[in-house]
């Protein structure tokens, strides 16, 4: 699909010229923490499907994202392609981002409530190339929700499902099988500045959803500042119950802990019970 950010020269240089805009991408912080504190915890998630934790350290978010994006290249997602990804707040959703933009794809977040009617506009207008799903969740079988409608997705090319069995299962595909390039075959492949590098639908509550494009520096100014203001650094814990498909989730739990170099917990359910113990 092509994306036109529609940046008009004057707009661009006076973002440029306030400071707003600082010709930076996510990558250049994950570099950054993975390098100088590669033990440090990045990530702290709970599946409460399968009841397991997972901690992952910098360095290791650094080496999941290189393996998964080495993997969509293998897909044959290039440059400005598709990734839409519907899942909970699990690790693999921020590994997937930093993969994407790794390779320059464009990262299109899906609410884990969304049903076949929302799924068949999305994904189609979209030309979504990949799809990561989990099996289940919250009792919901989201593999048969998407051959229901998967008829109507020409552009599909693949289904990749976290918790999934055999080769479409994301583990299997993703993270287990050996391949042949190095990181280095990534060299000159992740987005710049000024690339779209979300596109994120809109709730669609007076007519069709719509699909806004983000760029790296339209949403890293907003945490910049957001940052500064409240004192947050390296050694903050943030915890973020809110989706990660929501603009709110997606940038205070996903960037923002990268841009800081500091540690979240995501949270993928709340239960009244739970928090009542």
């Amino acid at each position: 699909m092509q994306f036109d950010a529609v940046l008009i020269d004057p707009r661009r240089a006076a973002m440029v010229a306030a400071g707003y805009w600082r010709d930076e991408i996510l990558l250049e912080y994950l570099e950054r923490w993975s390098t100088k504190t590669p033990n440090k915890e990045a990530i702290i998630s709970f599946n409460s499907q399968t009841g397991k934790e997972r901690r992952i350290t910098y360095g290791e978010l650094s080496h999941l994202a290189d393996r998964i994006a080495l993997a969509l290249v293998d897909l044959g997602v290039a440059r400005g392609d598709v990734v839409s990804f519907q899942l909970p707040n699990w690790w693999e959703f921020n590994a997937l981002h930093l993969a994407c933009l790794k390779i320059g794809a464009v990262s299109n977040p899906l609410m884990p409530f969304f049903r076949q009617r929302e799924l068949s506009f999305m994904l189609d207008f979209a030309a979504t190339k990949i799809l990561v799903i989990p099996e289940t969740f919250r009792g919901h079988h989201y593999p048969s929700m998407i051959d229901d409608i998967r008829d109507d997705l020409p552009k599909l090319e693949q289904v990749l499902v976290v918790g999934g069995l055999g080769d479409d299962a994301f583990e299997t595909h993703m993270l287990e099988r050996q391949r042949e390039q190095a990181a280095d075959a990534l060299q000159g492949r992740a987005a710049q500045p000024d690339d779209v590098v979300q596109l994120l639908y809109t709730s669609g509550t007076t007519g069709e959803p719509k699909g806004v494009m983000h760029t790296s520096n339209t949403l890293l100014y907003n945490l910049v500042h957001f940052t500064e203001r409240l004192g947050l650094g390296q050694d903050d814990v943030i915890h973020m119950p809110s989706p990660l498909a929501h603009q709110l989730g997606f940038m205070y739990g996903l960037m923002m802990p990268v841009m800081l170099g500091a540690t979240v917990v995501l949270q993928d359910a709340f239960t009244a019970e739970k928090m009542a113990e």
